[in-house]
């Protein structure tokens, strides 16, 4: 079985989507609708900007979800999706999930993505915080170092093994970051963030983020989407409004995320947008996993052929 899975912010690169854009009517159809959602030029968000304005959070967001989308719109026009029974999204790409498994439209995903973007960037700027990588420490033992800190740091991010990710208060992420490294952490990386994301720095936010949610309709869909927040396949839809305002301020639990649909019967994830990032947690998470990618019109022939094969 197959599932489609969205990257997150820090895949964003100068340029994403614009062999896709360029080749397929598909793609620039999504990046149009996006455009005409938020009153955003995405063909200029994605191609023109430059790395570091690209990498604000109220940029990066919108492009993401946009090239995701439009990844998923070229592979839906070349193969029969229906193969593909799950979807699943790291952070913001848990709204390109949705708008893939049809619980939302396009254009409610991408009006949700730049309110969502726009709070987190407000929220770093009111609420400052930063987050950094932990590399070498399983989560049990980096949650009991945050837990020892004063001050706001929790694990956001579990993304594989050996790699996760703590957010909260400048100072106590330094002090987490410090203990992690004493207790045998093979690496700490400070994030270029502008934000605690995923931590209780953004509880304000979130409960703005409700306000938004509150006004779209969340279908059934016609496949199964893996949360963040459960890490499981969310069953009633109506969850939906109340789980991606937990989003926010709770953990992203991807390896578990990989987990449960490796559990589920699926074997081959297709990731769908800019660049490698998931294809390259998925290796480190389950090593008898397929990885794909659509991302351009190399790896989009690529992955026809796998799954014809």
């Amino acid at each position: 079985m197959i599932a489609a899975v969205f990257p997150g912010q820090g895949s964003q690169k100068p340029g994403m989507g614009q062999d896709l854009f360029d080749t397929f009517p598909g793609a620039r159809g999504i990046f149009e609708r996006v455009a005409v959602a938020t009153s955003i030029d995405t063909a200029k968000l994605c191609f023109e900007l430059d790395e570091e304005t690209l990498r604000q959070t109220q940029n990066a967001q919108v492009a993401l979800y946009t090239c995701s989308v439009a990844a998923w719109a070229v592979l839906s026009s070349h193969t029969d999706v229906r193969a593909i029974v799950a979807t699943a999204g790291h952070s913001v790409g848990e709204y390109a999930a949705l708008a893939a498994a049809g619980v939302i439209s396009v254009e409610d995903g991408a009006r949700l993505v730049q309110t969502r973007g726009q709070l987190m960037s407000d929220s770093g700027k009111a609420y400052p915080g930063t987050m950094a990588a932990v590399l070498g420490l399983e989560r049990e033992a980096l949650a009991a170092i945050c837990a020892q800190v004063d001050g706001v740091v929790v694990v956001a991010n579990d993304n594989c093994p050996g790699q996760l990710v703590i957010s909260g208060e400048v100072e106590a992420v330094g002090k987490a970051g410090e203990l992690a490294s004493a207790a045998g952490a093979k690496r700490v990386l400070p994030l270029n963030v502008s934000g605690a994301f995923h931590s209780p720095l953004m509880d304000v936010p979130a409960k703005e983020m409700a306000k938004a949610l509150a006004g779209v309709a969340f279908g059934s869909g016609d496949r199964s989407v893996y949360g963040n927040v459960t890490s499981e396949k969310v069953e009633d839809s109506g969850e939906w409004p109340t789980l991606l305002e937990r989003q926010l301020g709770s953990p992203v639990r991807w390896t578990e995320s990989i987990q449960h649909m490796r559990r589920d019967g699926i074997d081959t994830f297709v990731e769908c947008g800019v660049g490698d990032v998931l294809s390259g947690l998925l290796r480190r998470i389950d090593k008898e996993a397929t990885a794909l990618k659509v991302a351009d019109q190399p790896t989009l022939q690529a992955t026809l052929a796998a799954l014809s094969a």
